[in-house]
């Protein structure tokens, strides 16, 4: 009786070692955010397709194209198919294996000048017994290994969707300073005529109608300014979506006036900082990456105790061939092996360690990790609530730029100002557009980033 309680005993302390005492991560969640005080504190409830809350038709064409196009989304998808593979290989390595051989042999005998013949045919089945965790440690990482890569399949997906309407809302910003050129580029041309005309009359200055021209001359010269980083920026558009840059020649022509026409401030629930842990594609990586180092010790912690390998052999072997299947050629064995290591100059041991040392490494990376999504977060919150502001001072100051610009020319066409006044109004009105219109473009970019930060649409119940 005392020797079956010993056993029970050793038995007990051995499962218990194989499951190695393990640190958990230490994240310090707070209530709230610091700068989400304008925001409100619900659940995050993004729809998947984060990027329909803009109302815009063709940003929405751009980002499906680009998820069923994109090679980088397809080379995310075909990694999870891949680890789904490899959990039926680990699973396969402690399953019995069975093989098989056929052999025929002849040996001279020179004594008797006779040929001894042989011939076998020998199945043979082999299982190594996972004992202590081994099979529930490398299932473990594995579907840690499937998991990981289907939140990196959704961080690629939501970096390529982000990044795809930041480059459009770009594209409407640089179309929008190509119609503000354009525009202060034919109004400039009627004054410096009209200057001309005043000159020729003896009513303008050389001095007025050089500035006249030099005020012409900036303005054309950001036209192909703009025109360029257009062209820039649809090839951008076009390795995105995985299409040829001449399929999107005239992307953005239409709506570029509603960036500004259209814009209006974005309701978004925030939640809790918490609520990141379970929605960021990079986290949730962060978290089974975690995951797999644990299983890793796991499995080094077992490599150190004791492995029993079953084995089983029959077949049949005769000296003739007629022989093989008949009753009296058949021959079995079954046969069982105890493995405890010993001595290995600490190669178990330090192993463990290592893999110790790498789940630490990777806790650490999943507590760095969430505090950067929460540094993340707090940065978008910041951008949208101080351009908020920022834009409502700067379209009064467009509007009080396009008074002064209005009143100086037409007191200087009465003779009541100096064509000095007139300049200083035209390019302050034409540097306060242009701020503006990058402004509002920046702007639906702090939105895109706070939906990327909150982790876009995606979402896994505790």
């Amino acid at each position: 009786m005392r020797r079956v309680f010993y056993y029970i005993l050793v038995s007990f302390a051995l499962l218990t070692g194989c499951n190695p005492r393990l640190a958990a991560p230490q994240l310090a969640t707070h209530r709230k955010y610091i700068f989400g005080s304008g925001f409100s504190n619900d659940t995050i409830q993004l729809n998947e397709e984060w990027w329909q809350m803009f109302g815009d038709t063709t940003l929405n064409r751009l980002v499906a194209r680009a998820i069923a196009q994109n090679k980088n989304i397809e080379i995310a998808a075909s990694r999870i198919e891949e680890a789904r593979h490899n959990l039926v290989v680990t699973r396969s390595t402690y399953l019995p294996s069975i093989s098989g051989t056929i052999s025929a042999e002849g040996k001279y005998e020179s004594a008797t000048d006779n040929i001894a013949q042989s011939y076998k045919i020998l199945p043979q089945a082999s299982w190594e017994v996972p004992l202590f965790g081994s099979l529930r440690h490398a299932t473990k990482g594995a579907k840690a290994a499937i998991d990981y890569e289907v939140w990196q399949y959704r961080g690629v997906r939501l970096a390529l969707e982000a990044e795809v309407a930041t480059t459009y809302f770009t594209l409407l910003q640089y179309r929008q300073d190509l119609k503000i050129a354009k525009r202060s580029s034919e109004l400039r041309r009627e004054m410096m005529t009209l200057i001309d005309s005043l000159y020729n009359y003896g009513f303008a200055s050389g001095v007025n109608l050089e500035q006249a021209r030099s005020l012409l001359y900036t303005a054309e010269s950001d036209i192909p300014l703009y025109e360029r980083a257009i062209s820039q920026t649809l090839l951008s558009l076009a390795t995105l979506t995985g299409d040829t840059p001449d399929m999107f020649i005239n992307i953005g022509m239409e709506g570029s006036a509603a960036i500004t026409n259209d814009y209006r401030p974005y309701d978004i629930a925030i939640g809790v900082p918490s609520d990141i842990l379970h929605r960021r594609p990079d986290l949730m990586a962060a978290y089974y990456t975690m995951q797999q180092s644990a299983a890793g010790v796991g499995l080094a912690r077992s490599a150190r105790l004791p492995s029993i390998t079953l084995t089983l052999f029959g077949g049949t072997a005769t000296d003739k061939v007629s022989r093989l299947f008949s009753s009296k050629g058949w021959i079995a064995d079954a046969m069982a092996s105890i493995a405890q290591p010993i001595f290995n100059f600490g190669g178990l041991r330090r192993r463990e360690a290592a893999a110790r040392e790498a789940y630490k490494q990777s806790l650490l990376a999943y507590e760095q990790s969430y505090i950067e999504a929460l540094n993340d977060v707090e940065s978008a919150l910041v951008a949208i609530t101080t351009s908020r502001e920022e834009l409502m001072r700067y379209a009064g100051l467009v509007k009080s730029y396009r008074n002064i610009a209005i009143m100086t020319y037409s007191l200087y066409r009465n003779g009541l100002s100096g064509y000095l006044d007139v300049i200083d109004a035209e390019r302050s009105l034409y540097s306060s557009q242009m701020q503006f219109e990058n402004l509002v473009a920046q702007q639906y970019i702090n939105y895109i980033n706070l939906c990327k930060a909150l982790g876009g649409g995606y979402w896994v119940e505790n």
